[in-house]
């Protein structure tokens, strides 16, 4: 290997340690201030989120340092690649954010259309992404959702007695 391909993979890894360290900054205080919210008893005299507050706290420091311990070591030359790498990686891996802004969108609609509506609106599209379209595979498809999100819902309810949510309508 060259020592210009060396350093360019070097830069790449740095690179994706760079972006990890930021999803782990955004986690840490994303429940840093979701511990806030435990409920605290009248025995506690810090509450029951005070240690996971130190701890998510210690992780999103150590993050910041890491960030600016990985910025130092990424060229100059690095951060112009930077994007059009990033958005090289993206596209390669389109039907992944599709997967998951259809998994984000079925988590906030749950509660207003509920559980079985929701569930076969989200599998029913998600399959229909992800597979190849012919009338057999969509017609697969729809029987599956259906299973899966109405067949589910009344396995809980009659069975386990268990029921999900039924949303606004």
């Amino acid at each position: 290997m060259s020592n210009l391909s060396h350093d360019k993979a070097m830069e790449a890894g740095e690179i994706a340690r760079l972006l990890s360290y930021f999803i782990i900054l955004i986690a840490s205080v994303g429940l840093f201030f979701a511990a806030s919210e435990i409920p605290t008893s009248r025995f506690e005299t810090l509450g029951a989120g005070a240690f996971p507050q130190i701890v998510c706290a210690a992780i999103g420091l150590l993050s910041i340092v890491a960030i600016v311990d990985s910025l130092r070591k990424i060229s100059y030359l690095g951060y112009g690649r930077f994007y059009t790498e990033v958005k090289a990686w993206m596209c390669r891996r389109y039907l992944v954010f599709i997967t998951l802004g259809a998994l984000a969108l079925y988590i906030l609609v749950i509660p207003i259309i509920g559980f079985s509506i929701a569930s076969m609106i989200f599998i029913f599209s998600v399959q229909v992404i992800l597979m190849p379209r012919n009338t057999k595979s969509i017609v697969i498809a729809l029987i599956t959702a259906l299973v899966f999100s109405f067949g589910l819902n009344w396995l809980f309810s009659e069975v386990f007695t268990v029921f999900l949510p039924r949303g606004v309508f």
